[in-house]
């Protein structure tokens, strides 16, 4: 045998390293891909009696369903967001895949369920509006139809997701035992509405927008600017961006465009009209009585994209247990304060009470 230098020797055995690390790199990126499924919803008719023409839903499950069909957990996107986006954090991480069967779920209107820049039937602002109970109603529709699922363990989710299982808790208080609302909101209030209606405004009149007939993905930058500013508290982002390092970081936050436009139009639409409390004259407190499940509210006292007092209010109300994050993060409180969120959703799930 040739005796190999040591620099030679190392330098192998780094490519041989780094061989195996984009090797998992890719398997992870293809096992993401590979595992979303489609439920066929056919004609499914929406709460304002339009129809979504072939609707489909996209859902990624991991885990395992036990015998008794006991242990499931769905999990819905966030507004922007598909499953591809949740696997990074969810799966064996928010939620246990050994002793829960995990389906993430997506949202309509995310590019991967039904939604205007997918849709053959209806392109664009052909596709109707829809509301966030539509968007439950089409998962309760997915699981009791296609997955032959018909009791959930519990609904969890994050801000927009988190708005679809407060939702879950007033339309099918009965088919859930558990909800896990994160940075979510059940009756939007008057900061969401001017943030929301801000970006929708914008939008529409952006001439890059051409009243959804645009091409490509054209920059929208003053939305992406507002979405940006919303995101995290004044604080974080005075710590976070420099003036040296501002104009850079303007110029790309600017300019990348990653979900389209009409998608979130239409999920813009969803959020501006959710309100759990529609059946009772929008009283919360009225709302919080007809709610049966166990729900473990979990909020960021700095968030400036979803104002955490109809959630904390809600809680109270309905005495339920309640996590306030209180991290300049302000919406992605989650990121910084990931052990304690994940501590308080095991122990809430295994049925104990959480300790703050």
């Amino acid at each position: 045998m040739i005796n190999k230098p040591p620099l030679f020797r190392k330098a192998a055995i780094i490519i041989l390293l780094l061989s195996f690390f984009i090797q998992e790199v890719s398997i992870a990126q293809e096992s993401s891909s590979s595992r979303i499924q489609y439920a066929n919803l056919d004609d499914f008719k929406l709460e304002n009696g339009s129809v979504i023409r072939n609707c489909k839903l996209a859902y990624q499950a991991y885990g395992k369903l036990n015998s008794k069909k006991s242990n499931a957990i769905l999990f819905p996107t966030w507004f922007l967001g598909t499953t591809n986006d949740l696997v990074d954090g969810v799966p064996g991480q928010l939620i246990d895949t050994i002793h829960y069967y995990l389906i993430l779920v997506d949202a309509l209107g995310d590019g991967l369920s039904s939604s205007p820049s997918n849709s053959a039937e209806q392109p664009r602002l052909a596709f109707p509006k829809f509301t966030i109970r539509d968007m439950v109603e089409s998962e309760y529709a997915m699981l009791t139809g296609s997955l032959n699922i018909h009791h959930l363990y519990a609904v969890a989710g994050i801000s927009m997701g988190g708005m679809q299982a407060f939702q879950w808790a007033v339309s099918h208080n009965d088919f859930v035992d558990k909800i896990i609302p994160i940075v979510g909101s059940p009756q939007l209030n008057s900061p969401d509405l001017l943030l929301w209606n801000g970006e929708l405004e914008a939008i529409q009149r952006d001439t890059a927008y051409h009243q959804g007939n645009y091409e490509g993905m054209p920059p929208i930058p003053s939305v992406s600017m507002m979405h940006q500013y919303a995101m995290h508290s004044p604080s974080y982002l005075a710590l976070h961006i420099s003036r040296d390092s501002f104009d850079h970081w303007l110029i790309r936050t600017a300019n990348t465009v990653s979900f389209d436009w009409n998608n979130r139009v239409r999920q813009l639409q969803a959020m501006i009209s959710q309100d759990i409390a529609k059946e009772t004259n929008g009283s919360l407190r009225e709302a919080a009585k007809t709610i049966r499940v166990k729900m473990l509210v979990i909020v960021s006292r700095q968030d400036h994209m979803v104002n955490p007092l109809p959630a904390i209010n809600l809680a109270k109300y309905k005495g339920a247990e309640l996590i306030e994050m209180d991290s300049n993060c302000g919406h992605t409180a989650l990121d910084c304060e990931n052990e304690k969120v994940q501590h308080a959703i095991a122990v809430f799930l295994a049925g104990s009470t959480v300790k703050h």
